[in-house]
């Protein structure tokens, strides 16, 4: 085990960069992470016979060095044979060395990092159930089940250095590389996915080897492609005229206008003004009343009585809160409540930039309105709506955040609603692919006729030892010891330190209070299980479980539901192939309808359906129909019983199409030398006017570019795997790059 200083404010951070990094994660393979106490620990290779003259003050320092420094059994032996080989950064100066972290030059751009509801019950489609969980989009523990997993970040190897005098020396384990903790992930057949479609010959290529390489567009419910192309900030209309008589114009002078232009803008310290009623008649304060609202928008006005006289006071209608908040009671009442912009992201998932974009903004994050969430590790496009934040400050953070873009601005009168687009537009490169001109021709082909089979992507179901689905069998067992164990016990696999360290200490203590203190980041899953399980104690975890924020939790069973679908799917192509047969379903008028043996003539396998399991679903009458009843039965659940104790548990089911096809199918094979070079042309590339790269004739290595729309809740990675007829799961494509790179 590691040991890192406690102080945490004299910890230097060293990042050595020696080769070009990739796999799926973006790990660092032959990279060097040195963690040393700054004030107590040197680099042994920079270290000179004699202290350097400045650090003689014998006032502030003794001649002689501190016992730990000279310890010869801690610091004279020679370098582990593992240590030799890493490429040390020198540190010169114990006190204030400051953090280095250079460009990754496998990627495009430095990326600092931070860190659905069920379907509807009148038409239970899938296309309900996922609504807002786009293709290649935040499935899966993208948002917290796989925290830190796919950040952008070194898995070297972590130098040890003593924290204190009273430390023993230990030998230390070689730290594991990122392939070596994806041997412990998940492979495509743990959950389901077995059958490919196509009768081409397979090849091997590289996905998502740079987050550039998978670039996704928004297809909203007009049919148009999302683009960023314009960063102008729209004019105003002009707002008309109040429409004022003559005697309310002359109704304020000039003292109170100017008293009420400090009120509007908040330099009233008083907050509010009053105006005496010279001629007190009803008609007199309704002119004031109108000319007040009309002339400064945002206030309100009301009639007192002070000493026998009238007055109308004027106010903010929020009060202090008005201080806050001023944009909701300074917005022009001809502009449409709502500011809609684009978005454009790079290796952020959606809710990542919008927490980002409200913490600027000073506002909660559900004030943004969206149609669908975006992968995290691509570059996306997509409408986001905002309630009454203007563009022009919206504009603004653009000078100020990194790989977000925020464009194409308008004002409307509703917000977005998940799952009203239409789909979205992929461009895909796979690098390094092994197939021949006739294999690739062979394989797009396939796609764009047949398509593929319609499976549930690995982004699913996690990317540890302990797959979201498992957690979600729990669940639906109501088997709670187990829910709490497979979420917070220690798992193999890629995780933040943190993370390591908390399931570590729950492991040792079951104590959720000290197991909550390792963590820094509390609002992750772990963290809001532990918050529940100390606030209800260990004895009453359904309730502490329900802290989690709810899609959270539904996510789990969702998972079941979704690793349930691919296995049956499987087993309806072995046994029946690639046409509608007796017992099938197809959708009819929005209801599931079995086929006859007659209408099966009449149907295409592209107009079956599979349910997945729930109490409002009915299921196949042949073979694999049972398959369902006996998979569930095998998991000690009763398909015909799917309603939990807890009623957000409760699966009502939904139906999914077993084969999709893609639509504007295009493809081209590229030829390249070097592997950080781009392939494709970004929005904001092409705002910059950044010149389109040039393909070669003859190259070291061969990229497959493909381009392809894919209707909402499908999965670009199976559309790529039925080309490649290979496993993209991360743990197989780690081992394939790690195999390239050596």
């Amino acid at each position: 085990m590691k040991h890192v200083c406690e102080c945490f404010a004299a910890v230097c951070l060293v990042f050595t960069h020696t080769n070009i990094s990739y796999c799926p994660k973006r790990s660092i393979r032959r990279s060097s992470f040195t963690v040393t106490h700054s004030s107590k620990i040197q680099n042994p290779s920079a270290r000179t016979p004699a202290p350097e003259p400045q650090r003689q003050n014998p006032s502030a320092r003794t001649p002689a060095p501190e016992p730990q420094r000279q310890n010869p059994s801690a610091r004279t032996p020679a370098p582990e044979p593992q240590r030799q080989a890493r490429n040390s950064v020198p540190m010169d100066e114990p006190e204030s060395t400051p953090v280095s972290v250079p460009v990754l030059t496998g990627e495009k751009r430095p990326f600092p990092e931070a860190d659905p509801d069920p379907a509807a019950k009148r038409v239970r489609v899938e296309d309900e159930e996922s609504r807002g969980r786009e293709d290649e989009e935040s499935r899966g523990r993208e948002d917290e089940e796989s925290r830190g997993r796919e950040d952008e970040e070194s898995r070297g190897r972590e130098e040890e250095e003593h924290q204190d005098e009273e430390e023993e020396p230990c030998d230390e384990e070689e730290e594991e590389s990122f392939a070596d903790m994806m041997k412990h992930g998940l492979s495509e057949a743990d959950v389901g996915i077995h059958k490919f479609i196509s009768e081409h010959t397979g090849f091997s290529g590289i996905l998502k080897e740079r987050y550039s390489d998978f670039v996704v567009h928004e297809i909203s419910k007009d049919g148009k492609m999302v683009r960023l192309d314009d960063l102008c900030v729209p004019a105003d209309v002009e707002e008309p005229s109040p429409d004022l008589s003559p005697a309310e114009c002359q109704t304020l002078t000039e003292e109170q206008k100017q008293k009420l232009t400090e009120l509007q803008l908040f330099k009233n310290k008083e907050g509010t003004v009053a105006i005496e009623v010279q001629e007190d008649s009803k008609e007199k304060r309704t002119l004031l009343h109108r000319a007040v609202k009309l002339l400064f928008p945002g206030l309100e006005t009301k009639t007192e009585d002070r000493e026998g006289k009238k007055f109308i006071v004027a106010y903010h209608a929020a009060g202090q809160r008005a201080l806050a908040a001023p944009r909701k009671h300074s917005w022009p009442k001809n502009r449409g409540g709502f500011c809609h912009f684009v978005l454009y992201k790079e290796n952020k998932d959606t809710m990542e930039a919008i927490n980002l974009l409200s913490k600027f903004l000073r506002v909660r994050p559900n004030m943004f309105s969206y149609m669908g969430t975006k992968d995290k590790r691509a570059i996306t496009v997509q409408e986001i709506a905002v309630q009454k934040i203007s563009a022009e400050r919206l504009s603004h953070l653009n000078k100020c955040l990194m790989n977000l873009k925020l464009g194409n601005f308008s004002y409307k009168k509703h917000p977005l609603k998940l799952g009203e687009l239409q789909g979205n537009h992929f461009t895909v490169v796979l690098r390094n692919i092994s197939g021949s001109l006739e294999q690739v021709e062979q394989a797009m082909t396939s796609l764009r006729e047949t398509g593929f089979i319609n499976y549930y992507g690995m982004q699913r179901f996690g990317t540890t030892a302990v797959p979201t689905h498992r957690v979600g069998r729990a669940i639906l067992q109501n088997n709670w010891k187990e829910v709490m164990d497979l979420i917070l016990k220690p798992r193999p696999g890629a995780e933040k330190g943190y993370l390591v360290k908390c399931r570590q200490e729950w492991a040792l203590t079951h104590d959720p209070e000290a197991a909550l203190k390792k963590l820094p980041v509390k609002r992750c899953v772990e963290g809001q299980f532990l918050r529940g399980l100390i606030k209800y104690g260990k004895n009453n975890i359904v309730t502490a479980f329900g802290l989690i924020p709810r899609n959270n939790r539904l996510m789990y069973i969702h998972s079941y539901q979704s690793y349930v679908w691919n296995s049956m799917v499987s087993r309806r192509v072995e046994a029946y192939g690639l046409r509608a047969v007796e017992g099938d379903l197809i959708l009819r008028g929005g209801s599931a309808h079995v086929l006859s043996a007659d209408e099966a003539e009449k149907h295409s396998i592209h107009d079956v359906v599979m349910p997945l399991p729930g109490f409002d679903v009915i299921y196949p009458t042949h073979s694999v129909g049972q398959g369902y009843g006996d998979m569930l039965s095998a998991d000690d659940l009763d398909i015909q019983n799917m309603r939990h104790k807890v009623r957000d548990y409760s699966l009502a089911g939904a139906y999914r199409k077993l084969l999709t096809r893609p639509s504007d199918v295009s493809w081209e094979l590229i030829q390249y030398n070097d592997p950080r070079v781009p392939l494709v042309l970004s929005d904001v590339e092409k705002l910059e006017n950044t010149p389109a790269p040039v393909y070669l004739k003859e190259g070291k290595y061969r990229a497959l570019k493909m381009e392809f729309s894919l209707p909402s809740s499908t999965y670009a990675t199976m559309a790529v795997r039925e080309v490649l007829k290979m496993d993209t799961s991360i743990k197989n494509q780690t081992r394939l790059n790690t195999s390239w790179l050596n």
